[in-house]
Protein backbone atom coordinates (compact mmCIF):
# COMPACT_ATOMS: atom_id res chain seq x y z
CA UNK A 1 0.00 0.00 0.00
CA UNK A 2 1.39 3.28 -1.15
CA UNK A 3 2.77 5.52 1.85
CA UNK A 4 -0.11 8.70 0.80
CA UNK A 5 -2.53 5.93 1.20
CA UNK A 6 -1.81 4.81 4.15
CA UNK A 7 -1.82 8.19 5.44
CA UNK A 8 -5.08 8.97 4.22
CA UNK A 9 -6.72 5.82 6.12
CA UNK A 10 -5.03 7.21 9.01
CA UNK A 11 -7.20 10.04 9.17
CA UNK A 12 -10.07 8.50 9.06
CA UNK A 13 -12.14 8.56 11.97
CA UNK A 14 -13.78 5.24 13.54
CA UNK A 15 -17.16 7.23 12.16
CA UNK A 16 -15.98 7.26 8.32
CA UNK A 17 -16.07 3.46 8.48
CA UNK A 18 -16.27 1.49 6.49
CA UNK A 19 -15.07 3.00 3.28
CA UNK A 20 -14.12 3.04 0.16
CA UNK A 21 -11.08 4.66 -0.71
CA UNK A 22 -9.85 5.09 -4.08
CA UNK A 23 -6.30 5.73 -5.49
CA UNK A 24 -6.75 8.20 -8.62
CA UNK A 25 -2.75 8.16 -8.65
CA UNK A 26 -2.23 4.07 -9.01
CA UNK A 27 -5.55 4.13 -11.04
CA UNK A 28 -3.77 6.03 -13.66
CA UNK A 29 -0.11 5.04 -13.55
CA UNK A 30 -1.91 1.42 -14.55
CA UNK A 31 -4.03 3.26 -17.40
CA UNK A 32 -0.67 4.65 -18.72
CA UNK A 33 0.50 1.29 -18.84
CA UNK A 34 -2.58 -0.02 -20.74
CA UNK A 35 -2.36 2.52 -23.18
CA UNK A 36 1.52 2.08 -23.91
CA UNK A 37 0.90 -1.54 -23.93
CA UNK A 38 -1.46 -1.92 -26.78
CA UNK A 39 -0.90 -1.33 -30.67
CA UNK A 40 -2.65 2.26 -32.07
CA UNK A 41 -5.42 0.28 -34.46
CA UNK A 42 -7.05 -0.76 -30.74
CA UNK A 43 -9.62 2.10 -28.95
CA UNK A 44 -10.22 1.07 -25.35
CA UNK A 45 -13.22 1.83 -23.88
CA UNK A 46 -14.29 1.12 -20.50
CA UNK A 47 -17.30 -0.94 -19.12
CA UNK A 48 -18.75 1.77 -16.85
CA UNK A 49 -20.98 -1.39 -15.02
CA UNK A 50 -17.33 -2.09 -13.81
CA UNK A 51 -17.14 1.01 -11.29
CA UNK A 52 -19.31 4.24 -12.17
CA UNK A 53 -18.03 6.46 -9.47
CA UNK A 54 -18.11 9.85 -10.52
CA UNK A 55 -14.32 10.98 -10.43
CA UNK A 56 -12.86 7.37 -11.27
CA UNK A 57 -15.24 7.91 -14.46
CA UNK A 58 -13.60 11.74 -14.77
CA UNK A 59 -10.15 10.24 -14.41
CA UNK A 60 -10.42 8.00 -16.73
CA UNK A 61 -11.74 10.04 -19.72
CA UNK A 62 -8.24 11.54 -19.59
CA UNK A 63 -7.06 8.11 -20.88
CA UNK A 64 -9.83 5.70 -22.59
CA UNK A 65 -11.18 6.14 -25.93
CA UNK A 66 -14.88 6.39 -24.75
CA UNK A 67 -17.02 4.11 -22.45
CA UNK A 68 -19.36 0.97 -22.35
CA UNK A 69 -22.59 1.00 -21.00
CA UNK A 70 -25.10 -1.48 -20.52
CA UNK A 71 -28.59 0.49 -19.30
CA UNK A 72 -30.46 3.86 -19.72
CA UNK A 73 -29.39 4.83 -16.36
CA UNK A 74 -25.56 4.14 -16.84
CA UNK A 75 -26.11 5.81 -20.36
CA UNK A 76 -27.52 9.63 -18.19
CA UNK A 77 -24.76 8.86 -15.87
CA UNK A 78 -21.96 8.57 -18.09
CA UNK A 79 -22.53 11.53 -20.65
CA UNK A 80 -24.02 14.06 -17.59
CA UNK A 81 -20.45 13.35 -16.31
CA UNK A 82 -18.10 13.68 -19.46
CA UNK A 83 -20.86 14.94 -21.89
CA UNK A 84 -18.32 14.77 -24.55
CA UNK A 85 -17.14 11.05 -24.89
CA UNK A 86 -17.68 8.52 -26.67
CA UNK A 87 -20.55 6.00 -25.95
CA UNK A 88 -21.13 2.54 -27.03
CA UNK A 89 -24.36 1.04 -25.61
CA UNK A 90 -24.85 -2.68 -24.96
CA UNK A 91 -26.27 -5.92 -22.73
CA UNK A 92 -29.15 -7.46 -23.31
CA UNK A 93 -32.94 -6.53 -22.42
CA UNK A 94 -32.72 -2.92 -24.26
CA UNK A 95 -36.36 -1.49 -23.34
CA UNK A 96 -37.61 0.46 -26.25
CA UNK A 97 -37.63 3.56 -23.87
CA UNK A 98 -33.89 2.45 -23.72
CA UNK A 99 -33.22 2.61 -26.89
CA UNK A 100 -34.91 6.37 -27.48
CA UNK A 101 -32.87 7.75 -25.17
CA UNK A 102 -29.28 6.45 -26.73
CA UNK A 103 -30.54 7.45 -30.43
CA UNK A 104 -31.50 10.76 -28.44
CA UNK A 105 -28.15 11.26 -26.76
CA UNK A 106 -26.15 10.30 -30.06
CA UNK A 107 -24.27 7.20 -28.81
CA UNK A 108 -21.64 6.18 -30.95
CA UNK A 109 -22.55 2.68 -31.41
CA UNK A 110 -24.77 0.08 -30.55
CA UNK A 111 -24.31 -3.38 -29.83
CA UNK A 112 -27.34 -5.43 -31.08
CA UNK A 113 -28.37 -8.63 -29.69
CA UNK A 114 -31.06 -9.82 -31.73
CA UNK A 115 -33.36 -9.43 -34.43
CA UNK A 116 -35.86 -8.09 -32.51
CA UNK A 117 -33.73 -5.06 -30.78
CA UNK A 118 -32.29 -4.34 -34.60
CA UNK A 119 -36.11 -4.00 -35.76
CA UNK A 120 -37.24 -2.23 -32.72
CA UNK A 121 -33.97 0.39 -33.27
CA UNK A 122 -34.90 0.66 -37.16
CA UNK A 123 -38.55 1.62 -36.24
CA UNK A 124 -37.30 4.49 -34.16
CA UNK A 125 -35.09 6.14 -36.13
CA UNK A 126 -36.96 8.79 -38.08
CA UNK A 127 -34.78 11.00 -39.93
CA UNK A 128 -31.93 10.11 -37.35
CA UNK A 129 -28.51 7.89 -38.33
CA UNK A 130 -26.61 4.83 -36.15
CA UNK A 131 -23.59 2.80 -36.11
CA UNK A 132 -24.87 -0.48 -35.06
CA UNK A 133 -22.43 -3.84 -34.43
CA UNK A 134 -24.23 -7.09 -34.00
CA UNK A 135 -23.22 -9.71 -31.55
CA UNK A 136 -22.01 -12.89 -32.17
CA UNK A 137 -22.36 -16.15 -29.63
CA UNK A 138 -19.30 -17.85 -31.62
CA UNK A 139 -19.44 -21.42 -31.40
CA UNK A 140 -16.13 -21.96 -29.66
CA UNK A 141 -14.36 -24.20 -26.80
CA UNK A 142 -13.51 -21.76 -24.04
CA UNK A 143 -12.30 -24.30 -21.82
CA UNK A 144 -12.42 -23.22 -18.09
CA UNK A 145 -12.87 -19.44 -17.59
CA UNK A 146 -14.80 -17.38 -14.74
CA UNK A 147 -17.54 -16.59 -17.09
CA UNK A 148 -18.67 -17.85 -20.05
CA UNK A 149 -21.13 -15.59 -21.77
CA UNK A 150 -20.71 -17.49 -25.27
CA UNK A 151 -20.01 -20.86 -26.95
CA UNK A 152 -22.59 -22.33 -25.80
CA UNK A 153 -26.52 -21.50 -25.91
CA UNK A 154 -26.96 -18.02 -23.90
CA UNK A 155 -29.12 -14.86 -23.77
CA UNK A 156 -26.20 -13.20 -25.12
CA UNK A 157 -25.66 -12.42 -28.55
CA UNK A 158 -27.03 -13.95 -31.72
CA UNK A 159 -26.09 -17.15 -33.60
CA UNK A 160 -24.23 -16.97 -36.48
CA UNK A 161 -27.21 -18.32 -38.63
CA UNK A 162 -29.18 -15.45 -37.52
CA UNK A 163 -27.00 -12.89 -38.68
CA UNK A 164 -28.11 -12.90 -42.45
CA UNK A 165 -31.84 -11.81 -40.82
CA UNK A 166 -30.37 -8.75 -39.38
CA UNK A 167 -28.47 -8.12 -42.75
CA UNK A 168 -31.76 -7.75 -44.65
CA UNK A 169 -33.36 -5.61 -42.18
CA UNK A 170 -30.20 -3.26 -42.54
CA UNK A 171 -30.38 -3.26 -46.38
CA UNK A 172 -34.21 -2.32 -45.84
CA UNK A 173 -33.13 0.67 -43.61
CA UNK A 174 -30.28 2.40 -45.13
CA UNK A 175 -29.93 4.98 -41.61
CA UNK A 176 -28.92 1.68 -40.14
CA UNK A 177 -25.34 1.39 -40.79
CA UNK A 178 -23.32 -1.68 -39.91
CA UNK A 179 -20.48 -0.82 -38.28
CA UNK A 180 -19.00 -4.42 -37.51
CA UNK A 181 -19.14 -7.44 -34.99
CA UNK A 182 -19.35 -7.71 -31.31
CA UNK A 183 -17.61 -10.64 -29.58
CA UNK A 184 -17.74 -10.40 -25.54
CA UNK A 185 -17.91 -14.66 -24.94
CA UNK A 186 -15.55 -14.86 -21.95
CA UNK A 187 -14.32 -13.28 -18.23
CA UNK A 188 -11.13 -14.33 -16.78
CA UNK A 189 -8.90 -15.14 -19.55
CA UNK A 190 -4.88 -14.57 -19.26
CA UNK A 191 -3.56 -13.14 -22.11
CA UNK A 192 -2.21 -16.19 -24.20
CA UNK A 193 -5.85 -17.69 -23.96
CA UNK A 194 -7.55 -13.78 -24.57
CA UNK A 195 -5.30 -13.72 -27.55
CA UNK A 196 -5.96 -16.80 -29.11
CA UNK A 197 -9.62 -16.55 -28.42
CA UNK A 198 -9.37 -13.01 -30.26
CA UNK A 199 -7.55 -14.49 -33.25
CA UNK A 200 -10.16 -17.46 -33.83
CA UNK A 201 -12.53 -14.13 -33.46
CA UNK A 202 -11.00 -11.61 -36.23
CA UNK A 203 -10.35 -14.45 -38.19
CA UNK A 204 -14.37 -15.70 -38.26
CA UNK A 205 -15.26 -12.35 -38.82
CA UNK A 206 -13.34 -11.52 -41.62
CA UNK A 207 -14.15 -14.85 -43.91
CA UNK A 208 -18.38 -14.20 -42.34
CA UNK A 209 -17.76 -10.37 -44.07
CA UNK A 210 -15.97 -11.90 -47.23
CA UNK A 211 -18.80 -14.49 -48.19
CA UNK A 212 -21.91 -11.93 -47.52
CA UNK A 213 -19.93 -9.34 -49.36
CA UNK A 214 -19.92 -6.61 -45.94
CA UNK A 215 -17.58 -4.01 -45.88
CA UNK A 216 -16.60 -4.52 -42.49
CA UNK A 217 -14.13 -2.01 -40.66
CA UNK A 218 -14.59 -2.71 -36.56
CA UNK A 219 -14.83 -5.94 -34.43
CA UNK A 220 -15.17 -5.54 -30.56
CA UNK A 221 -13.91 -8.38 -28.48
CA UNK A 222 -15.22 -6.95 -25.35
CA UNK A 223 -13.27 -7.34 -22.22
CA UNK A 224 -12.36 -10.30 -20.01
CA UNK A 225 -9.01 -9.74 -19.01
CA UNK A 226 -8.32 -11.44 -16.08
CA UNK A 227 -7.78 -10.55 -12.28
CA UNK A 228 -6.66 -12.86 -9.44
CA UNK A 229 -7.75 -12.41 -6.10
CA UNK A 230 -5.61 -14.80 -4.96
CA UNK A 231 -2.71 -13.31 -6.01
CA UNK A 232 -2.60 -9.72 -5.59
CA UNK A 233 0.25 -8.59 -7.35
CA UNK A 234 0.11 -11.24 -10.78
CA UNK A 235 -2.03 -8.91 -12.61
CA UNK A 236 -2.85 -9.23 -16.48
CA UNK A 237 0.11 -8.84 -18.78
CA UNK A 238 -0.55 -5.50 -20.79
CA UNK A 239 2.48 -5.60 -22.33
CA UNK A 240 2.46 -9.21 -23.95
CA UNK A 241 -1.31 -9.07 -24.79
CA UNK A 242 -0.50 -6.17 -27.16
CA UNK A 243 2.70 -7.44 -28.79
CA UNK A 244 0.34 -10.15 -29.40
CA UNK A 245 -2.37 -8.09 -30.68
CA UNK A 246 0.29 -6.59 -33.40
CA UNK A 247 1.04 -10.27 -35.44
CA UNK A 248 -2.77 -10.73 -35.39
CA UNK A 249 -3.84 -6.58 -36.53
CA UNK A 250 -0.99 -7.29 -38.96
CA UNK A 251 -2.97 -10.20 -40.91
CA UNK A 252 -6.04 -8.22 -40.70
CA UNK A 253 -5.30 -4.59 -42.08
CA UNK A 254 -8.83 -3.05 -42.27
CA UNK A 255 -9.78 -3.88 -38.91
CA UNK A 256 -9.90 -1.84 -36.17
CA UNK A 257 -9.54 -3.60 -32.89
CA UNK A 258 -11.78 -2.81 -29.96
CA UNK A 259 -11.68 -4.14 -26.24
CA UNK A 260 -13.30 -2.95 -23.20
CA UNK A 261 -12.29 -4.08 -20.30
CA UNK A 262 -13.62 -3.07 -16.93
CA UNK A 263 -12.50 -5.19 -13.51
CA UNK A 264 -9.06 -5.53 -15.00
CA UNK A 265 -8.85 -1.85 -14.82
CA UNK A 266 -9.95 -0.11 -12.07
CA UNK A 267 -10.23 -3.10 -9.56
CA UNK A 268 -6.78 -2.84 -8.06
CA UNK A 269 -6.97 1.43 -7.48
CA UNK A 270 -9.83 0.54 -4.45
CA UNK A 271 -9.58 -0.50 -1.22
CA UNK A 272 -12.55 -0.92 1.24
CA UNK A 273 -11.50 -0.40 4.32
CA UNK A 274 -13.33 -1.15 7.94
CA UNK A 275 -12.88 -2.27 11.33
CA UNK A 276 -12.32 -5.21 13.80
CA UNK A 277 -15.97 -5.04 16.00
CA UNK A 278 -14.81 -8.02 17.79
CA UNK A 279 -12.43 -11.46 17.90
CA UNK A 280 -14.85 -14.38 18.35
CA UNK A 281 -13.58 -18.68 19.17
CA UNK A 282 -16.11 -20.98 18.30
CA UNK A 283 -14.86 -24.89 18.83
CA UNK A 284 -11.13 -23.76 17.88
CA UNK A 285 -11.74 -21.25 14.90
CA UNK A 286 -11.60 -17.72 15.40
CA UNK A 287 -13.44 -15.13 13.63
CA UNK A 288 -13.18 -11.52 13.01
CA UNK A 289 -16.62 -9.58 13.07
CA UNK A 290 -16.04 -6.24 11.42
CA UNK A 291 -18.28 -3.50 10.47
CA UNK A 292 -20.03 -3.53 7.09
CA UNK A 293 -19.70 -6.62 5.37
CA UNK A 294 -20.81 -8.57 2.09
CA UNK A 295 -23.53 -5.48 1.89
CA UNK A 296 -20.82 -3.44 0.64
CA UNK A 297 -18.80 -5.18 -0.65
CA UNK A 298 -20.18 -8.62 -2.41
CA UNK A 299 -17.31 -9.44 -4.65
CA UNK A 300 -15.94 -12.14 -2.52
CA UNK A 301 -19.74 -13.71 -2.27
CA UNK A 302 -20.52 -13.62 -5.99
CA UNK A 303 -17.18 -15.29 -6.82
CA UNK A 304 -16.61 -17.12 -4.00
CA UNK A 305 -13.00 -16.37 -3.15
CA UNK A 306 -11.04 -14.70 -0.14
CA UNK A 307 -10.51 -10.87 -0.56
CA UNK A 308 -7.11 -10.32 -0.16
CA UNK A 309 -6.72 -7.58 2.98
CA UNK A 310 -3.75 -5.86 4.56
CA UNK A 311 -4.10 -5.46 8.62
CA UNK A 312 -3.59 -1.52 10.06
CA UNK A 313 -2.89 -1.70 13.84
CA UNK A 314 -4.56 0.91 15.52
CA UNK A 315 -2.79 0.50 19.20
CA UNK A 316 -5.73 3.15 20.79
CA UNK A 317 -7.48 0.99 24.07
CA UNK A 318 -9.68 2.69 26.33
CA UNK A 319 -11.55 -0.19 27.78
CA UNK A 320 -10.99 -1.59 31.63
CA UNK A 321 -11.06 -5.44 29.99
CA UNK A 322 -8.58 -7.27 27.73
CA UNK A 323 -8.27 -6.65 24.09
CA UNK A 324 -9.34 -9.37 22.44
CA UNK A 325 -7.61 -10.65 19.99
CA UNK A 326 -6.38 -13.70 17.71
CA UNK A 327 -2.31 -14.51 16.83
CA UNK A 328 -0.48 -16.35 14.62
CA UNK A 329 -3.59 -18.23 13.65
CA UNK A 330 -6.04 -18.82 10.69
CA UNK A 331 -8.82 -16.37 11.21
CA UNK A 332 -12.12 -15.81 9.23
CA UNK A 333 -13.71 -12.39 8.32
CA UNK A 334 -17.49 -11.76 8.93
CA UNK A 335 -18.97 -8.89 8.22
CA UNK A 336 -22.27 -7.48 10.39
CA UNK A 337 -25.37 -9.69 8.47
CA UNK A 338 -27.29 -12.24 9.78
CA UNK A 339 -25.94 -15.01 7.31
CA UNK A 340 -23.73 -17.49 7.39
CA UNK A 341 -22.75 -15.84 3.81
CA UNK A 342 -21.28 -13.21 4.96
CA UNK A 343 -17.90 -13.87 4.27
CA UNK A 344 -15.03 -11.27 2.98
CA UNK A 345 -12.23 -14.05 3.97
CA UNK A 346 -12.05 -17.44 5.41
CA UNK A 347 -8.96 -19.27 7.39
CA UNK A 348 -6.77 -16.41 6.72
CA UNK A 349 -3.30 -16.73 8.35
CA UNK A 350 -3.21 -13.41 10.66
CA UNK A 351 0.43 -12.68 12.92
CA UNK A 352 -1.85 -10.21 14.94
CA UNK A 353 -5.84 -8.89 14.89
CA UNK A 354 -7.66 -7.38 17.38
CA UNK A 355 -10.64 -5.30 18.37
CA UNK A 356 -10.05 -2.07 17.12
CA UNK A 357 -7.85 -2.97 14.30
CA UNK A 358 -8.44 -1.64 10.95
CA UNK A 359 -8.55 -4.00 7.99
CA UNK A 360 -8.16 -2.70 4.14
CA UNK A 361 -9.82 -5.58 1.60
CA UNK A 362 -7.06 -4.70 -1.52
CA UNK A 363 -9.13 -5.40 -5.03
CA UNK A 364 -12.22 -3.14 -4.16
CA UNK A 365 -11.88 -1.26 -7.28
CA UNK A 366 -14.58 -2.94 -9.30
CA UNK A 367 -17.91 -4.84 -9.27
CA UNK A 368 -17.51 -4.18 -5.20
CA UNK A 369 -19.75 -1.52 -3.80
CA UNK A 370 -21.78 -1.26 -7.29
CA UNK A 371 -23.11 -4.62 -7.71
CA UNK A 372 -23.64 -5.25 -3.48
CA UNK A 373 -27.24 -5.42 -1.41
CA UNK A 374 -27.12 -1.94 0.11
CA UNK A 375 -30.70 -2.18 1.42
CA UNK A 376 -30.01 -5.65 3.53
CA UNK A 377 -30.41 -5.17 7.66
CA UNK A 378 -30.65 -0.55 6.59
CA UNK A 379 -26.79 -0.73 8.00
CA UNK A 380 -25.19 2.65 7.33
CA UNK A 381 -24.01 3.09 4.55
CA UNK A 382 -20.21 3.45 3.64
CA UNK A 383 -18.17 6.73 2.69
CA UNK A 384 -16.33 7.75 0.10
CA UNK A 385 -12.55 9.03 -0.68
CA UNK A 386 -10.39 9.70 -3.27
CA UNK A 387 -6.57 10.14 -2.66
CA UNK A 388 -4.48 12.12 -5.20
CA UNK A 389 -1.44 13.48 -4.73
CA UNK A 390 -1.47 16.26 -7.19
CA UNK A 391 -4.08 17.96 -4.42
CA UNK A 392 -3.92 18.76 -0.68
CA UNK A 393 -4.32 16.19 1.70
CA UNK A 394 -7.91 17.91 2.87
CA UNK A 395 -8.81 17.17 -0.79
CA UNK A 396 -10.08 13.58 -0.53
CA UNK A 397 -13.51 14.48 1.14
CA UNK A 398 -16.05 12.32 1.49
CA UNK A 399 -20.29 11.90 1.55
CA UNK A 400 -21.71 8.60 3.31
CA UNK A 401 -24.70 7.60 0.96
CA UNK A 402 -27.85 7.94 2.53
CA UNK A 403 -29.16 4.79 4.21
Amino acid sequence: MRSALLEHIGRLTDDDLPAYVYDLPELREHLHAIRTALPKRVELLYAAKANSDPRILRTLAEHVDGFEVASGGELSHVRGLVPDAQIAFGGPGKTEKELARALDAGVQRLHIESEQELRLVAALLGHRSVDVLLRVNLPVVLGRVALAMGGHPSPFGMDPARLDRCLEVIASAPRLRLRGLHFHLASGLGERPHLALTDEILTWAEDWAHHRAVDLTEVNVGGGMGVDYTHPRRKFDWRAFGAGLRPLLARHPRLTLRIEPGRSVTAYCGWYVTQVLDIKFSRGHAFAVLRGGTHHLRTPAAKQHDQPFEVIPDDRWARPWQRPEACDEPVTLVGQLCTPKDVLARGAMVERLRVGDRVAFAMAGAYAWNISHHAFLMHPHPTFHHVDDAESPASGGYARQPS
